[in-house]
């Protein structure tokens, strides 16, 4: 019998996991404000999650009631595709986790140098090894304590928000939304690129399926958990960055790790430590989360016969697939070492292609399987089903199309590496008893 324990993720610590895996609050978000403006950053922060965010977590919550599986939409696009396209789907999304987990440690570097400002080279790779490898033991002592600990760093990071965010409203002076453009280039462009970056910010949404397997009620948590979290993600981005605009103005000036410097210029130096402190506990949570979600990846396809083997191993006591989180430590440690800016764009163009073949499953699932036990569904019939799937699909080919070249060949590289992996680990269907 596998050491694993199931159902140990209950509503409050997959709230967090899932906070942290789209989120983690509003620290990262300053790059949209100085390079799109504040009326086209604010707006994007308002209709992002109603055209991207909330379609794809309705998509997810369906196929989490019907097929609440280790691996989530791994399974979801093999069951629909084939162990081909199932792989590619796993695959994608981990390479991808090497660009977008690694953001975390650098952006944790970044924020701690409002503390340290003279941080040497060796200094800063010190610093970044010991945040992965801390948070990597966290995760290896157990899902239990991984979810728990997810749930005081939400909680630790959002205070400091909630109280920059009540300061700087009682020290409102000007409109946040002017000027509505940063009026550099056209504002199409504008908009293609700011779609790119808001659909980062509020990307995610899929991740925690693959910790499915290990949750109470998987179905109705995943649910239950998105309708908590939507909410509270876009007030978590939409309500300090209205409020740090009108009271600190100088919106040209918002960069990576801008925030403690905004809470400096309203509250004064308390307040900028206090969310300082509040962003690098932030990027802590995301990694330990984002850790947690996506080394299942590698975990759910070696368990199906698809990588080797020992990825698919357990610690005997804390029943946590050591050897796959691991693994993925190492390629985070080894990303985090470029700059934040270097890494969303990327990012985004990769994470594109995976959740284009995850709505595609939703469709197919609907369409071949129709008697399939789904006890929650979205509305509204075959128009509901394709709203759902055609917004975000629209929204990853426009970010596709406005990648540049670069990260696009870059990109395109990194996708045909799945074909060849597969491959290279091919082996007869087979899965371990759960």
């Amino acid at each position: 019998m596998s050491p694993r324990r199931r159902g140990e993720i209950g509503l409050l610590p997959l709230v967090a996991i899932l906070f942290f895996n789209v989120s983690g609050g509003p620290y990262g978000v300053e790059d949209a404000v100085g390079s799109l403006g504040p009326g086209l950053a604010l707006l994007l922060l308002v209709v992002t999650p109603l055209v991207w965010s909330l379609p794809v977590s309705l998509a997810m919550a369906e196929l989490a009631s019907a097929l609440p599986e280790e691996g989530g939409y791994v399974v979801w696009v093999q069951r629909a595709f084939g162990r081909f396209w199932g792989f590619q789907a796993g695959w994608w999304s981990w390479i991808n986790s090497f660009v977008d987990v690694a953001v975390y440690p650098a952006l944790f570097a970044d924020y701690l140098a409002f503390w340290r400002p003279g941080m040497s080279t060796l200094e800063r790779w010190a610093v970044v090894l010991a945040f992965v490898w801390i948070l990597t033991a966290v995760n290896l002592a157990g899902v239990r304590i991984t979810g728990w600990t997810a749930v005081a760093l939400g909680a630790v990071s959002l205070v400091p928000v909630v109280v920059l965010t009540v300061v700087a409203a009682t020290r409102l002076e000007a409109a946040p939304w002017r000027p509505f453009a940063a009026g550099d280039g056209g504002l199409l462009s504008s908009l293609g690129l700011g779609l790119a970056v808001m659909m980062w910010n509020y990307s995610g949404w899929d991740t925690p399926t693959t910790t499915l397997g290990e949750t109470h009620e998987p179905g109705p948590s995943f649910r239950r958990a998105v309708w908590v979290a939507l909410p509270l993600i876009t007030l978590a981005y939409v309500l300090p960055v209205a409020a740090g605009l009108s009271a600190a103005g100088d919106w040209a000036a918002w960069d990576t790790g801008h925030w403690p410097a905004v809470a400096l210029r309203v509250g004064g130096a308390w307040l900028a430590h206090l969310v300082t402190l509040g962003a690098v506990v932030a990027a802590a949570g995301l990694f330990l989360s984002l850790l947690l979600t996506n080394s299942r990846l590698p975990y759910a396809l070696a368990r199906d016969g698809q990588l080797p083997p020992a990825l698919g191993r357990l610690h005997p006591r804390f029943g946590t697939p050591w050897a796959a989180v691991a693994l993925s430590s190492v390629g985070y440690s080894v990303c985090a070492f470029w700059s934040f800016k270097e890494l969303i764009v990327l990012n985004i163009w990769l994470y594109s292609i995976a959740l284009l073949l995850e709505m595609a499953a939703f469709v197919a699932l609907r369409l071949r399987e129709p008697a399939l036990p789904r006890p929650w569904r979205v509305g509204g019939g075959a128009v509901g089903m394709w709203l759902v799937a055609g917004l975000p699909a629209l929204c990853c080919l426009l970010a596709m199309a406005t990648a540049g070249w670069a990260n696009t060949i870059v990109g395109v590289l990194a996708a045909l590496t799945g074909p060849l992996a597969y491959r290279l680990w091919r082996a007869p269907a087979r899965r371990e008893p759960a």
